[in-house]
């Protein structure tokens, strides 16, 4: 499993954010990123979609250009989009 985000969904990985978008009944952002982190699995931000929103790479996560996205896609059996 592997994770691209882009787009407003990059801000989704400040701490702040994560922990104060909850859904009714699927807990909070922070919380899927915490398994994520402890299941190692890959975490990848639209390079440009970051930029413009000032978020840089950090630990746990990477900055990826178009390609990446495009490779993930054709890596991947499923995509989950929502």
């Amino acid at each position: 499993m592997q994770v691209f985000l882009a787009g407003d969904a990059v801000q989704l990985i400040r701490g702040e954010t994560a922990s104060a978008a909850t859904g009714i009944g699927t807990g909070s952002v922070a919380e899927h990123f915490g398994a994520l982190k402890s299941a190692a699995v890959p975490v990848f931000l639209s390079g440009m979609s970051s930029k413009a929103r000032g978020i840089e790479a950090g630990e746990g996560y990477e900055l990826a250009p178009p390609q990446k996205l495009l490779e993930l896609a054709t890596w991947s059996d499923t995509a989950l989009v929502y």
